[in-house]
């Protein structure tokens, strides 16, 4: 072989093997994956169990939201962490954020700090017309300055939780829900509404504010124009022609809901006659609902219902300026399950009224004033359901309790249950006790009528601890007035009159004692007490009484027991009520 051949083949042999070398770099291989990195979400501040409002963004499309501190594999990149406002039980917790954007390298920790802190709740002053509808919520105060008036059309939404405070500068303040508008104020046990002082405890007096009007659509027995007592008066917004509530045809109407609300420290009485009240539910129409309110040492009545058909159950009243309980104008709705308590008689808010001369547990008018329209007299017969626009409305298991013998008692107050100017109505299954001059009292020859003849019906009520300050009277004497204990015999009423030595304390799981010394909440227990005489003695089937059947409808529950509580029932008064007299 030549030396040239040699280098022929040599080359050959090199170019083999760099062709196979070049063949062999086309192989496929894995693709390298970067290193990740861990991106720190560290977030402080807030109560136990309540959640943050974190999210984190980044490359790709990157999403989360976390809702405490956490850690995150992620890939190297940069990475945006934002946090919004929290609020929990009515608090608000602002957010501030450190450390974002940050930048997460391979195999490295980036951190970001999420620092929750209290934040005052904003301040929203109430005034003049609420027009269109909106919602109030609990992490906002809202001062409720002069006659605010809620319009037709208009709903307002009260959440869980939210307080309404009446300005104490504007002597006055109330909340008018008109005609056509509506309020639906759904609170619950563990979070009610609260209406009540702008003042601070210890230096709150019943006058403080107005109170809460609702006027609907229904049916009174007064003709004219009738304004709600009170409405004209010279407060701040007001209107001088005040709110008229007659006139109404709709015995249906809804004017909204009030569930778990409270109205602390209310009340306007300038003039008399002229007062408003804790609540006052003007021709509200059964399309209403209510259940579980509760007023709290207001200078007028706690409840005050002028006409209307507007049912409701798990009623509330601590220390009343006036009457607990008071109804008229052709009232027709259906009431279960009420407390009244009554132990002294707050000194009013300078400016906004005095107390009552004669504050009562119940006071129920068939009508009074000008324009009254209903029977005056005769002897007409209730026909159960229907029988024109006399006061016909329904009581049913409540207890009632006055302020006994240590409690000096306005003029022609202390009366357990009142019932005058043609009233007729039914009372079933309660107590009455601890009344300082007695107990009930029926006052004139109309209302006697309606009690001739069954329109006007007691049954099965306990009768207890009365007339400490009037010689031991607990009905009405002979020869004064129409509520005489031979009366109630003879309709077979079924009332118990217990003896002398029962005190009302005694019925009771927890009753705390009449006089000056201010309870707490805790004290009242209104379970009846192991072997009281008001664990038993209820009417129990209304079947044999057709009138109240027909009244009681499927709304009132007949039971076996008196008073507002079933022996080992539920504590329905529990954890949303409240007792302050400052």
């Amino acid at each position: 072989m030549t030396t040239f051949t040699r280098l022929r083949a040599i080359a050959m042999t090199s170019f083999s093997l760099l062709a196979l070398a070049a063949c062999g770099s086309d192989d496929p291989t894995a693709p390298v994956t970067p290193a990740t990195g861990t991106l720190a979400i560290t977030v402080s501040g807030l109560p136990a169990g309540v959640n943050a409002a974190v999210t984190v963004t980044g490359p790709s499309s990157y999403s989360q939201s976390p809702t405490a501190s956490t850690t995150y594999s992620v890939a190297p990149g940069t990475y945006t962490v934002a946090a919004s406002q929290v609020t929990s039980n009515n608090v608000r917790y602002n957010a501030a954020v450190t450390g974002s954007p940050a930048t997460v390298t391979s195999n490295a920790t980036a951190t970001a700090t999420v620092t929750y802190s209290i934040t005052a709740n904003p301040t929203v002053t109430l005034s003049g017309s609420i027009a269109a509808s909106r919602t109030l919520t609990p992490d906002t105060n809202y001062v409720l300055r002069g006659f605010v008036y809620v319009n037709s059309g208009a709903t307002l939404t009260i959440n869980a939780g939210t307080k309404i405070v009446g300005d104490t500068t504007a002597l006055g303040s109330a909340l008018f829900v008109l005609r056509g508008a509506r309020i639906v104020a759904n609170g619950t046990e563990a979070a009610p509404v609260v209406f009540t002082s702008q003042r601070s405890v210890g230096n709150r007096s019943p006058g403080d504010w107005g109170g809460l009007i609702v006027v609907g659509n229904a049916r009174n027995n007064r003709a004219g124009n009738i304004i709600v007592e009170g409405s004209d008066g010279s407060v701040v917004g007001g209107n001088s022609a005040g709110v008229v509530y007659t006139g109404g045809t709709n015995d249906a109407d809804n004017s909204g809901t009030l569930r778990y609300v409270r109205v602390e420290f209310a009340g306007y009485a300038t003039l008399t006659d002229a007062e408003l009240n804790s609540f006052t539910f003007a021709a509200l129409g059964s399309g209403t609902t209510l259940e579980y309110l509760q007023s709290v040492t207001g200078l007028d009545d706690s409840f005050e219902w002028f006409g209307g058909t507007v049912d409701g159950k798990y009623l509330v009243s601590y220390e009343a300026g006036d009457d607990h309980f008071d109804t008229s104008e052709g009232y027709r709705g259906r009431n279960q399950f009420l407390i009244a308590y009554q132990s002294a008689f707050a000194t009013p808010r300078a400016g906004a009224g005095a107390v009552s001369t004669d504050p009562q547990g119940f006071e129920v008018d068939g009508c009074n004033g000008g324009g009254c329209t209903a029977p005056a007299g005769g002897n007409a017969q209730s026909s159960g359901a229907a029988d024109g626009l006399w006061t016909m409305n329904v009581f049913a298991n409540f207890t009632v309790i006055g302020v006994g013998a240590g409690v000096t008692t306005p003029t022609n107050g202390g009366v357990g249950m009142v019932l005058r100017r043609g009233t007729g109505g039914y009372y079933v299954n309660g107590v009455v006790a601890r009344w300082p001059r007695q107990a009930i009292s029926i006052r004139d020859t109309t209302s006697n009528n309606r009690f001739q003849v069954d329109s006007l019906i007691v049954r099965n009520l306990y009768f207890a601890d009365n007339g400490s300050q009037n010689s031991g009277v607990t009905f009405d004497p002979t020869g004064t007035n129409f509520g005489q204990e031979a009366a109630f015999t003879a309709r077979n009423s079924n009332v118990t009159l217990a003896a002398g030595t029962v005190t009302a304390a005694s019925l009771f799981t927890a009753l705390p004692a009449g006089g000056t010394t201010a309870p707490t909440v805790a004290g009242f227990d209104w379970s009846p007490a192991t072997g009281s005489p008001i664990a038993t003695g209820g009417l129990s089937a209304f079947t044999a009484d057709p009138k109240i059947a027909a009244r009681a409808g499927t709304f009132i529950t007949a039971t076996a027991y008196r008073g507002a509580a079933a022996p080992g029932g539920t504590k329905w008064w529990a954890n949303w009520t409240n007792y302050a007299r400052n």
